[in-house]
C-alpha cells in the first residue's frame, strides 16, 4: 500500500525533468532543426555555465533523497526479522531498488560530462536510462499483482505510461534525429509525473471517487459499480492530463518557434507545402 507523500514526492522528480525535457527539446529543434540531435538529458544554458548540470543533479539528488525516505525512514532501519529481511517493509525495499537505478543513471551521466573515465555515446546514456524505467516498468507491473480493484487499475494505468518511457526512448537512441521521439520522451516522463500526483490525489487525498474509501491500509469500494466508475473516472483523469498537456506543448512550440525559430525553420513548411502539391 502506498502514501500521499510516497507518490507525491517521486511525481515531482518526474514533472520537473519531464516539462524540461520539453521545453529544452523544442527550444533545440525551432533554434536548428537540421542539426538537432536526441538527448536523454538537457544541459541549462546561460548563468555562466553554473547551472549547466542541473538536471543531473536533480536526478541524481532527488532520486538520493527519495531512496532514503523509502530504506531509512520509512523502515526504521529494521531491516532483517529473525534473520531474514523484514517482510513489513518489501514494498519500501523494492522502492529503493527502483530508485537507486536512477540514482545510477543520474551518476553515470554526471562522470560522462565531467571526467574521462566513462565516455559514453548519447545513445548508451540512453539505454541506461531506458534500463531504470525498465527496472520501474517491472516493479510496478508484478506490484500490481498485490493491488486489487481500484489502486490496481490506477497502477495499470501508471505502468503504460511507464512502457511510453521505454519505447520513446530506446526508439530515441536508435533514431537520434528524430525530434517527435526526443519530444515523446518529454511527454511520457511528464505524464508520468502527473499521473503520480493524480494518484496520490485520488487514493489518498480528497479526490476518492463516491462509494470507495481507504480502509485498513486498503481501497475498499462498496459494490462492483462504485469500483467500475472509479475506473471511469480514471481513465477520464488519464484522457484530461493528455489533452492538456498537448495543448501545453503546442503552445510551448508556438512561442518558442517566435522567439527562437530561425530561417531553417521558416523555410521547412512552405517546402513541405511544396512537395505534396508536386506529388
Amino acid at each position: 500500500m502506498g502514501s500521499f507523500k510516497g507518490h507525491v514526492i517521486p511525481g515531482t522528480l518526474f514533472l520537473l525533468v519531464g516539462v524540461w525535457h520539453i521545453w529544452s527539446s523544442v527550444v533545440r529543434y525551432v533554434s536548428n532543426p537540421k542539426s538537432f540531435r536526441v538527448r536523454v538529458w538537457s544541459p541549462v544554458q546561460g548563468f555562466g555555465g553554473r547551472l549547466k548540470y542541473l538536471e543531473l543533479y536533480v536526478v541524481l539528488v532527488g532520486a538520493f533523497i527519495d531512496m532514503c525516505i523509502e530504506l531509512l525512514y520509512s523502515t526504521h532501519l529494521k531491516f532483517f526479522v529473525n534473520g531474514v529481511l523484514n517482510p513489513s517493509h518489501m514494498n519500501d525495499f523494492e522502492h529503493s531498488g527502483m530508485l537507486l537505478m536512477f540514482f545510477i543513471f543520474g551518476l553515470v551521466a554526471l562522470l560522462n560530462e565531467k571526467t574521462s573515465y566513462l565516455p559514453l555515446p548519447e545513445g548508451a546514456l540512453c539505454l541506461i536510462a531506458s534500463t531504470a524505467f525498465l527496472g520501474e516498468y517491472l516493479l510496478f507491473s508484478f506490484h500490481s499483482t498485490s493491488h486489487k480493484g481500484l489502486e490496481g487499475y490506477y497502477h495499470l494505468l501508471l505502468v503504460l505510461l511507464i512502457g511510453l518511457c521505454i519505447i520513446s526512448i530506446v526508439a530515441g537512441a536508435l533514431i537520434p534525429t528524430s525530434f517527435p521521439l526526443d519530444l515523446t520522451s518529454g511527454i511520457s516522463i511528464t505524464l508520468q509525473g502527473i499521473w503520480f500526483y493524480q494518484t496520490a490525489f485520488t487514493l489518498y487525498g480528497p479526490m476518492m471517487p463516491h462509494g470507495c474509501k481507504l480502509k485498513d491500509n486498503a481501497i475498499m469500494c462498496h459494490s462492483t459499480d462504485s469500483e467500475v466508475r472509479g475506473e471511469l473516472l480514471a481513465n477520464f483523469q488519464l484522457f484530461t492530463a493528455i489533452l492538456l498537456l498537448l495543448v501545453a506543448v503546442v503552445v510551448t512550440y508556438g512561442f518558442a518557434a517566435s522567439r527562437y525559430g530561425n530561417s531553417e525553420l521558416k523555410s521547412m513548411q512552405p517546402a513541405a507545402a511544396d512537395g505534396f502539391v508536386e506529388d
